[in-house]
């Protein structure tokens, strides 16, 4: 039996006839609840954008937009401390509450008068902090919500959800904007988040033991002493554990190498191959397009087999693919890159957070999802400043090829370490 198939501490074994997640109506409510919340996201930071910009410059709103960033990216480890120390669904409800409140505010008050920098720049920061709350609670919430066997499946149905969030909201924002300015906008964000409360209330959350003995020497359960000694309690057990934690790592050295390629350097390679905004739009559109169908693959057949393995080798190929768009001299074929590469870092993400996920005890799931979420908000954007210099300093080619090592690197980190390579998804229970 390896690691991932052993049963895991601090859970209670679900139902032998529990229905697979794409057909249990408790994972639907919840997955309908958090894609209601992610197009709720779009909504609100389009609204915020285009209000900015009729309110301000073009620094400002670059201000505007990235102001949030930096308590989301704060507050992201106490986040995770909260969301181990309380039920995870009482966080998200009260997060989701609290944005709820927040924007239909703003909406009334912008409806009454024009929106000031400052009002923006404060509801940035506030929305930041709140976030910082719901994003590790949700990542704490589906392992409590459905059996390990189908971990992956409800991971398969999350990013496609996070891709129909990306889709949706920022049309719908726009759509709102064109027809009632910003309080509308606004207004629709915050209608969002209160259409995912009720469905958020009726998801059954099953119960948890205490948390398991087998934890890393040193480990003390939550609630057992200060905020900060349960977060560094959390990062100790993240460090030791065998499979977790070069997970982690493998997961951070490929955010850093994928993001800013794809973020900044494809709009500097477009401007250089003059393929203009709509080749850019024709790469980020398959590179989606190949995330999305590997999400689909996920929730569809449940259980990849060595999964470790296979994890690991298709971030291997991501990021041989991610150095080879800067070599191509047509769009087309960069076009057909980019869905390889969407498709591999599709299922290496989905499979390293389900491997993650069904790894880890229960008691820690907060904290340890506030990590793997803090190398995406917190430390990949750092790449942005430094792809762009680096192109500005040496071209695109040099920059995508070094982009793409580091990717392979975390590949290489990955397969490096047993426990990874041995790693297994759980089986299906007998029905």
């Amino acid at each position: 039996m390896t690691l991932a198939e052993a049963p895991l501490p601090g859970r209670v074994a679900a139902p032998p006839a529990a229905p697979p997640a794409h057909r249990d109506g408790n994972v639907l409510r919840w997955l309908a609840a958090y894609t209601a919340s992610l197009i709720g996201d779009g909504v609100y930071f389009a609204a915020l954008g285009w209000s900015a910009q009729r309110s301000a410059g073009p620094a400002e709103v670059g201000l505007v937009m990235a102001v949030g960033a930096a308590p989301r990216a704060l507050l992201m480890l106490g986040g995770g401390v909260l969301a181990d120390r309380l039920d995870p669904r009482r966080v998200i409800l009260g997060s989701d509450a609290m944005r709820c409140l927040l924007i239909l505010s703003v909406a009334a008050a912008i409806a009454l008068t024009t929106p000031a920098l400052w009002l923006l720049v404060a509801v940035a920061l506030v929305f930041g902090a709140v976030d910082a709350l719901f994003v590790p609670a949700v990542g704490a919430l589906p392992p409590r919500i459905t059996s390990p066997d189908q971990l992956a499946r409800v991971t398969g149905l999350r990013s496609l959800s996070m891709r129909l969030g990306q889709i949706a909201g920022p049309p719908l924002g726009g759509l709102a904007m064109g027809l009632g300015g910003p309080a509308a906008a606004f207004a629709t964000a915050g209608l969002l988040f209160a259409l995912s409360l009720p469905l958020l209330l009726s998801v059954r959350i099953s119960p948890l033991e205490a948390p398991s003995c087998e934890a890393p020497a040193g480990d003390t359960p939550p609630g057992d002493g200060t905020a900060r000694a349960d977060l560094l309690d959390g990062l100790r057990y993240i460090r030791r554990h065998r499979l977790i934690g070069p997970l982690v790592v493998a997961g951070a050295v490929c955010e850093l190498g994928l993001t800013g390629t794809l973020n900044v350097g494809m709009v500097l390679l477009n401007a250089e191959r003059g393929w203009g905004p709509s080749g850019f739009g024709w790469i980020v559109g398959c590179f989606g397009a190949g995330a999305a169908a590997s999400a689909a693959l996920l929730a569809v057949v449940g259980r990849i087999p060595r999964a470790g393995l296979t994890m690991a080798w298709t971030l291997l190929a991501g990021g041989v693919g991610a150095a080879a768009m800067a070599l191509v001299p047509h769009l087309w074929t960069a076009a057909v890159i980019a869905a390889l590469v969407g498709l591999g870092a599709g299922v290496f993400g989905s499979l390293d957070s389900t491997l993650i996920q069904t790894a880890a005890d229960p008691a820690y799931l907060g904290r340890v999802t506030s990590v793997t979420m803090l190398t995406m908000v917190g430390i990949a954007p750092l790449s942005y400043p430094l792809v762009g210099a680096a192109i500005g300093t040496w071209g695109t080619a040099p920059v995508f090829i070094g982009c793409g090592a580091l990717s392979c690197l975390g590949a290489v980190l990955a397969l490096a370490s047993p426990a990874v390579r041995g790693a297994e998804l759980p089986r299906a229970a007998a029905r």
